[in-house]
């Protein structure tokens, strides 16, 4: 079991910044892949960010490419993700993920998930 803590969520104007924290519990976080994804009311869960078990590796959906920033500290058990001008259409709930495998975009890689941090952006 890897149990997940995300935080940082909340409110905020377009253009605004907020960083999302996830925490894991254990001696395994490490040796996982993380990944955040969003799921906005009546859509699908989707891929916005992955990062490999050392952060040497990033992976982005398109549409964040140069706004968000995932990052991690192992020394921490924390993955993180910088969100930067912020947009309307980014109102949603985010979920960090921990998995084994490399594909990241795949909600499918992911065997535990944490229990969701609520984003919104204003116009």
């Amino acid at each position: 079991q890897v149990p997940l803590v995300e935080s940082g969520g909340g409110l905020v104007q377009a253009g605004g910044s907020l960083r999302l924290s996830c925490e894991a519990s254990g001696r395994t976080f490490s040796t996982y892949s993380m990944g955040w994804f969003r799921q906005a009311p009546a859509k699908e869960r989707e891929f916005i960010a992955g990062i490999n078990w050392s952060g040497r590796s990033t992976y982005y959906k398109d549409s964040v490419k140069g706004r968000f920033i995932i990052s991690r500290d192992n020394a921490k058990n924390t993955v993180y993700l910088q969100m930067n001008s912020l947009k309307p259409e980014d109102t949603a709930v985010y979920y960090c993920g921990a998995g084994l495998s490399s594909t990241y975009w795949s909600p499918n890689t992911y065997a535990y998930w944490g229990q969701g941090a609520q984003v919104t952006v204003s116009s």
